[in-house]
């Protein structure tokens, strides 16, 4: 799950983005509104948690640019303007949901869940291919009925891989997908984190790779498997 987290409170920002870290999730950060604009151009975000008062350009004018757009993150409006009305005009304005500071931290991802649930193009909950079940929500996942004991990393992989299911991911998407803008895309920890997750999964083999294409759940007669991986 790709999040963009806009706050100008930096402080704030990054308790935020490493609280979102460690449930998995890829997140970015910008700190006024211009650099939101930046990184929404760039970027298909599943989520933005976006502060109301930013420099630069204000969350309202931001909130209302995003609604216009034909595929966009849904909105998770946290802000310390609490009052009724303020979470009336912000949900009016185009927000998905609302959330008021200070906030209790697992309702945040609660609700980021629940908005990336909601998404127009988001899958059923749980995920399911070549015997591997996969639950988001409950941060489980089981093959053949087996628990898999995975890391936040290698459950963000097989997610992502589920999710794209029966297509490929290359390595560079599974790093915008799994890590954030900050990974360095020169390095091959999508590799070690494959080969760790592979062999977790166990046999059969359910993640096949092409050279020069990518990585994906392997089927139950895929061609493209190569044997051993």
């Amino acid at each position: 799950m790709r999040i963009l987290v806009v706050e100008d409170d930096h402080a704030l920002a990054e308790v935020v983005a490493e609280g979102l870290r460690d449930q998995g999730m890829a997140v970015d950060l910008a700190h006024d509104g211009p650099a939101a604009c930046a990184k929404l151009d760039l970027t298909a975000y599943d989520v933005m948690v976006l502060d109301r008062d930013l420099p630069g350009l204000h969350g309202d004018t931001l909130c209302q640019m995003i609604t216009e757009r034909g595929v966009r993150p849904m909105v998770l409006m946290l802000t310390a303007a609490s009052a009724p009305g303020d979470r009336v005009s912000g949900l009016t304005l185009g927000a998905d949901d609302y959330l008021a500071k200070p906030f209790h931290f697992p309702e945040l991802i609660l609700r980021i869940q629940a908005l990336a649930r909601r998404k127009p193009d988001a899958r059923p909950r749980t995920l399911r291919a070549a015997g591997i079940e996969l639950d988001p929500v409950r941060r489980t996942a089981v093959r053949d009925g087996r628990h898999l004991n995975l890391s936040v990393k290698e459950f963000a992989v097989l997610e992502a891989l589920l999710r794209a299911s029966p297509g490929f991911l290359s390595a560079e998407a599974l790093l915008e997908q799994v890590w954030d803008e900050n990974a360095d895309r020169f390095t091959n920890t999508v590799t070690v984190t494959v080969g760790r997750l592979r062999r977790k999964l166990g046999g059969p083999p359910a993640i096949a790779t092409t050279p020069g294409v990518g990585y994906r759940i392997a089927q139950s007669t895929d061609p493209h498997r190569r044997a051993g991986e």
